[in-house]
């Protein structure tokens, strides 16, 4: 079908792969654009299938009369989100790891997310997990040939230890990738910072100053803010999000009181608490444990003193005038840095390949524990291991799931 249009479009069909400068026409024979063309027959390109680009000049007027020439051909309809990604994964030139990694990379808001995005992209996790995969199954064909030799005397002890010892040691490995980046697929979502603390204390200041521009009202009034105000950062490459909360207070205003509610329940979900104060004895006023550092504001007109101390990190700033702000945003860098840790060069990048990959681990585990009571059930968990892996690459049982996937991708990519 590509073919057709592309020949109807630009009167013959290129040579595969090279640009070529074409005059594009409608049906009624019309020029359209001046364009280039390109034509990539599959399964040499990126779905598998027979693939055409055109790259037109990007005015309204071209751009319908385009759209308007293709969708005069027959069985032609405009993309579905996502559908070249599906294509190509459902023609195995990506595996559902690569496709993730491909979303992320659309989505990628900062330059770590989209290095980690690209390592994805480029088969971080997925080769990892082919070889894993490989690996269970040499090893399951060995306890099942000694099922298979049961009969033959010590051949069965033979085969079977060596396979215990790949499947400890591919256990071991797994756990280890789990444990050790318990946090890298935070990259993806971000850190949440919320700004919290007493009415006119500076906190929509304070929100301006990180955005650079002007995302709350400031007021002398207390309570201006009544509602949540997010802003989303990106602070030395990780994405943050940084809440402006309703100053917190007891209040008879019923859409005041709805608002310090929102406030103490946001405070209580962030990664991260600044607690604004612009005197010396103020109090913390959140608990749980998030934690919560103490930020004293107003310098520039309130004379501050020790404070509270304790368990709270302390910064001194005047919101307004930019005094110690420097200070303070290097600080939630170097936060953001340790609570990453090393999610950037992290294999794992969503809850789901996280879930398959536990999944992995247990069966691993109980073949070794099985095994003494049958080879036969050792050999069935490592079948629900190899299956698990084939789940995170998308092979096997995952119909349920590729919609989810695939409808959160622009349209047509």
């Amino acid at each position: 079908m590509a073919a057709s249009v592309i020949e109807g479009l630009a009167g013959n069909r290129p040579t595969p792969r090279m640009a070529t400068r074409a005059l594009l026409h409608d049906s009624n024979r019309q020029p359209i654009d001046d364009a280039v063309v390109l034509w990539f027959p599959g399964p040499a390109s990126a779905t598998g299938e027979d693939v055409a680009e055109l790259h037109v000049h990007g005015g309204r007027a071209v751009l319908s009369a385009i759209f308007e020439a293709i969708a005069a051909f027959d069985n032609v309809r405009p993309a579905e989100p996502g559908e070249f990604t599906r294509r190509a994964f459902e023609n195995g030139k990506l595996d559902l790891t690569e496709a993730e990694g491909l979303d992320d990379l659309i989505h990628a808001d900062t330059d770590r997310q989209r290095r980690q995005a690209l390592r994805q992209l480029k088969g971080l996790l997925g080769d990892r997990a082919r070889n894993w995969r490989e690996r269970i199954i040499a090893a399951s064909a060995l306890i099942e040939a000694g099922i298979d030799f049961s009969d033959e005397g010590d051949v069965p002890t033979e085969l079977i230890a060596p396979a215990l010892e790949r499947i400890r040691a591919l256990h071991d490995e797994i756990k280890n990738v789990l444990v050790g980046q318990a946090q890298s697929e935070r990259l993806r979502d971000g850190l949440v910072v919320a700004i919290a603390g007493p009415p006119n204390v500076g906190k929509s200041t304070l929100i301006n100053q990180l955005a650079r521009r002007e995302v709350a009202i400031v007021s002398p009034h207390a309570g201006t803010t009544r509602d949540v105000i997010e802003v989303q950062l990106d602070l030395d490459g990780y994405p943050v999000t940084v809440i402006d909360t309703a100053g917190i207070r007891e209040t008879d205003d019923p859409v005041e009181q709805e608002g310090v509610r929102r406030a103490r329940a946001r405070a209580a979900e962030a990664d991260l608490v600044l607690w604004l104060a612009d005197t010396g004895g103020a109090k913390v006023g959140h608990g749980g444990g998030t934690p919560t550092w103490l930020v004293r504001n107003k310098i520039d007109l309130v004379r501050t003193t020790a404070g509270e101390g304790g368990d709270y990190r302390e910064f001194r700033i005047s919101a307004a005038r930019g005094d110690g702000l420097s200070e303070l945003i290097a600080a939630l860098v170097g936060f953001a840095h340790d609570y990453f840790g090393t999610g950037e060069a992290g294999l794992i990048s969503r809850t789901r390949q996280r879930g398959l990959l536990k999944e992995t681990v247990v069966c691993l585990q109980r073949s070794i524990d099985v095994v003494g009571q049958g080879e036969e059930l050792a050999a069935e968990e490592l079948r629900r291991a190899a299956t698990s892996l084939g789940r995170l690459l998308g092979r096997v049982d995952v119909e349920d799931i590729l919609d989810v996937i695939f409808r959160e991708f622009c349209v047509g990519k």
